[in-house]
């Protein structure tokens, strides 16, 4: 009906930018075509639908939309032109998926699709993650940099170079052979874990939770284990991403504010989410081949397990990050390590940990800080930690909570 708000038409965004920028990919095998054109559809449903109202299929709405663009801008581009008679031909067939007849797929999902094509070889690890972010998830340039902990010019660079090199090195948009999919599989993962990333706390707005985006990454990693159910770090980022939405309800009070693990109501907790994860760390356990997701898993695991904060069982977290070291020796799970130290040897300890490491562009490396250090009476450096903290976040909700807490030590 008419009266459809921007905040409408922004959802429909979120939920649909993947879908039809990944069946235009499909349909012109154009990643700067696929991304412009389902661009220009939305600005025309900007435009229209809050006069006409929202269409009975949106996504249908916005793909036919976006498909008329994309051969309008093929018809106008003389360098184009043999692509005409095939953009017509897909257009007059109404084959929205644009794939050839009897093409073999291995593949269930025009998203999983884009998401391993976007994985090529040819291109760097992290450009493939962040092309993926942005193509499949509607990420913007400014999000994308948040998650990768770099500045938003360079961000913007990395996406340009990995569009150009798809398009020099003449990338084919294919779905890959089943030999290749291991070797595709390590940036397949980390797209997925950092869509949840961006959904569990997002890197702006007023909400801390995007739900859309933690329900899509949950989504593409069961999507995943449908495909390849015997490769246990799918079951872990799964059983990761399970454990991690299952304490979503308490995460936020009735007025939106951060409530920080240590003081969330666990009754409130989705216990079947929790069973799920926890049965899936069990078979990877199994399986005997641990890796990074798993050990995380496992980490969220022993916290599912307790009652209260005061029951969880530090230690074995603070070995099972040993684990996770060794395996994946990044500052972050550094990060995270010292402050299950600061729960078994005191925050002393922990600030020792946190001091030794470079993250001063994370803003959660902050608040750890102020924390140790509000624990440990020094409460001049913890307010100066604070406001570290407040100048590297976006997200009003951790704004918010970092500001009570820096109150509270005024």
């Amino acid at each position: 009906m008419p009266g459809v708000t921007d905040a409408e038409i922004a959802r429909v965004f979120r939920a649909e930018h993947g879908r039809a920028v990944a069946a235009l990919v499909r349909a012109f095998g154009d990643i700067d075509l696929a991304e412009e054109s389902v661009q220009d559809a939305f600005a025309v449903a900007v435009a229209r639908w809050p006069a006409d109202g929202l269409p009975p299929s949106p996504a249908g709405w916005i793909v036919t939309t976006a498909r008329r663009r994309a051969i309008d801008r093929i018809r106008r581009e003389k360098a184009r032109a043999g692509k005409h008679a095939e953009a017509a031909r897909l257009h007059e067939s109404g084959n929205t998926a644009g794939a050839a007849d009897g093409e073999e797929t291995v593949v269930p999902d025009d998203r999983l699709r884009l998401i391993f094509t976007c994985c090529h070889p040819a291109l760097a690890p992290a450009a493939r993650v962040a092309l993926t972010l942005r193509l499949l998830g509607g990420l913007t340039t400014a999000e994308i940099a948040r998650a990768f902990l770099v500045p938003e010019t360079t961000m913007a660079q990395r996406l340009v170079r990995a569009k150009g090199k798809i398009r020099d090195a003449r990338i084919p948009y294919r779905v890959p052979d089943p030999g290749e999919l291991p070797a595709r599989l390590g940036s397949v993962l980390a797209v997925v874990y950092l869509v949840f990333t961006e959904g569990h706390t997002a890197a702006g707005g007023g909400r801390l939770v995007r739900d859309d985006l933690c329900a899509e990454a949950i989504r593409l990693a069961r999507l995943l284990a449908e495909l390849m159910p015997d490769e246990p770090e799918i079951l872990g980022l799964l059983a990761l991403l399970l454990l991690a939405d299952a304490r979503r309800p308490a995460r936020t009070n009735a007025d939106g504010d951060l409530v920080p693990l240590a003081e969330q109501d666990r009754r409130l907790w989705d216990r079947d989410r929790i069973a799920e994860g926890q049965a899936l760390v069990r078979r990877c356990l199994r399986l005997g081949r641990p890796g990074p997701y798993q050990i995380q898993a496992a980490i969220a695991a022993v916290h599912s397990d307790a009652l209260t904060v005061e029951t969880t069982d530090w230690r074995q977290v603070v070995a099972l990050y040993d684990q996770l070291l060794v395996v994946a020796p990044t500052p972050v799970t550094a990060l995270h390590r010292a402050v299950a130290v600061a729960e078994v040897d005191g925050p002393a300890a922990g600030l020792a940990l946190v001091d030794a490491l470079d993250l001063d562009r994370y803003h959660l490396f902050h608040a750890v800080r102020a924390d140790l250090l509000g624990r440990l009476g020094r409460i001049p450096e913890a307010v100066a930690a604070y406001d570290a903290a407040l100048a590297r976040t976006a997200n009003a909700a951790e704004r918010g909570f970092l500001r009570r807490r820096r109150a509270e030590l005024s």
